[in-house]
């Protein structure tokens, strides 16, 4: 096998690059970008992507107190209720706080600079009124002692793009520059073995700095580590699972290979440097 043909065998398909004439917090052309890639994915693609119905309702909905023992009014009930309703609220804060990403100087330089934030990226990019599961927001809480890693420095989860149920994967380049700490990179392949598991296309919104250097020792050496990422890309582009890049900043040394190794990547014009 020539070389050639082996990097094509490895990468699934050769990798299509489209770069937009757009400010980095545009987004109507890098979702029309998207769309255009996931409508091409019949083509480029041997084995067709399996469709996913989400239709299980939890067995205790639809006022299940009224079918039960339990009775809401006890003294016990309320208390128990008071407590959860504690709970709930701290989750709520908690959640609150998380998705603020970096710190307000931080959220300020990248408004400053015409980025959106990455949560507000990920809104433009799934279809309008649909829902977005994010997963994995405790990821990084009190981790790292000094070193702050709200949500890890990355957010992802499972949203409805173009009608098709796909795994997004984020950066948040408020949060060290979007550098990856061990959670971050722990987090990042979990996103893909969801997908892998679920046959779902993969999206990547990119704008991260690569490995967060003075924790790099920790990041590359392990099977499980940085450049699992990239293995798993090329496996689930052979499988027939798209994988697709968009560039919206910053894509530094190993934030490049994410990029590289898509099957499709759109690259906002000025807004990225590897």
């Amino acid at each position: 096998m020539s070389s050639s043909s082996a990097r094509k065998r490895l990468l699934g398909t050769a990798g299509r690059f489209f770069a937009l004439s757009q400010a980095p917090n545009s987004t109507s052309s890098v979702v029309a970008g998207v769309a255009a890639a996931l409508a091409r994915g019949a083509g480029w693609f041997k084995a067709p992507t399996a469709a996913i119905s989400v239709t299980a309702a939890r067995a205790y909905f639809n006022n299940a107190l009224d079918r039960c023992a339990v009775d809401p009014q006890t003294q016990e009930f309320q208390e128990n209720r008071a407590a959860m309703d504690k709970l709930v609220a701290g989750l709520q804060s908690d959640m609150e706080r998380i998705s603020k990403g970096g710190g307000e100087e931080a959220v300020k330089r990248a408004l400053k600079r015409g980025k959106l934030l990455v949560r507000d990226r990920i809104n433009q990019l799934v279809d309008p009124g649909s829902p977005f599961l994010e997963l994995s927001m405790y990821a990084g809480e009190d981790l790292y002692g000094k070193d702050s890693v709200p949500c890890g420095g990355l957010v992802t989860g499972i949203g409805r793009v173009q009608g098709k149920l796909v795994c997004i994967v984020a950066n948040d380049p408020t949060v060290k520059g979007g550098t990856y700490f061990p959670i971050t990179v722990k987090k990042h392949l979990r996103m893909q073995e969801i997908a892998e598991q679920n046959r779902l296309p993969s999206i990547y919104l990119v704008d991260s700095g690569g490995a967060n250097l003075p924790r790099q020792k920790d990041v590359y050496p392990d099977r499980d580590h940085f450049g699992r990422i990239f293995y798993n890309q090329a496996r689930m582009s052979s499988m027939g699972l798209p994988q697709i890049a968009c560039v919206l900043g910053s894509c530094t040394a190993g934030g490049a290979y994410v990029p590289c190794m898509a099957d499709e990547t759109i690259i906002v014009k000025g807004a990225c440097s590897a």
